[in-house]
């Protein structure tokens, strides 16, 4: 090998170093991406997991609040019906007053708002829970779509190396930056784009 020969080979050589070190900056910047989205994805998921199951357990409240309030009110109007059968007006007034008891347990069922657990507190209680678990789910989504984007491009930018086609590189970028948008969309705007 003549002197030009090895001074072109170490330049061709130092070239290409430099632009592998650009490659594994652009591979570190995606990872660092892909780090982010992966950890926001874990708790979106999370969040609608819990959410979900808040949702399931107030419903399960609701319900049986329902159940409660249809079974004092038809006592009470069975109660109604054997109020004029009754003989003397001390039974009557003793069965008048657990009536109107019974009404108004019954009332406490359907609206109870210092507690909040009456089946119209319970019900508002679950659609919010309903409508955080939608959205966090709606996050979830975005962030997954962003991981796998950062994932493909962190192959790309690989590839780039062993290949020695740059445009590999390129088109790496872009799919970087389509896991960048996916995942400020999944922050500030996750309902934008329909993905489930």
């Amino acid at each position: 090998m003549s002197a030009h020969e090895s001074m072109e080979h170490a330049e061709h050589a130092e070239h290409a170093s430099g632009e592998n070190r650009k490659i594994a900056l652009l591979i570190s910047v995606i990872a660092l991406c892909l780090a982010l989205s992966e950890t926001l994805g874990k708790g979106a998921q999370t969040e609608s997991i819990s959410k979900n199951v808040e949702a399931s357990n107030l419903w399960a409240f609701f319900q049986a609040k329902t159940i409660r309030r249809t079974v004092v009110q038809t006592t009470a109007e069975q109660g109604k019906l054997n109020l004029a059968a009754m003989p003397d007006e001390a039974t009557k007034a003793a069965l008048q007053k657990q009536i109107d008891d019974w009404q108004k347990t019954a009332g406490r069922y359907r609206s109870e708002p210092e507690t909040g657990e009456g089946s119209e507190q319970l019900a508002e209680r679950a659609k919010h829970a309903e409508e955080e678990r939608d959205l966090a789910t709606a996050k979830y989504h975005h962030y997954e779509l962003a991981s796998a984007a950062f994932q493909i491009a962190i192959v790309l930018a690989s590839a780039t190396i062993i290949t020695g086609m740059l445009v590999l590189a390129w088109v790496s970028g872009g799919l970087a930056l389509v896991g960048i948008a996916m995942t400020v969309l999944g922050l500030v705007e996750p309902h934008l784009l329909h993905l489930h």
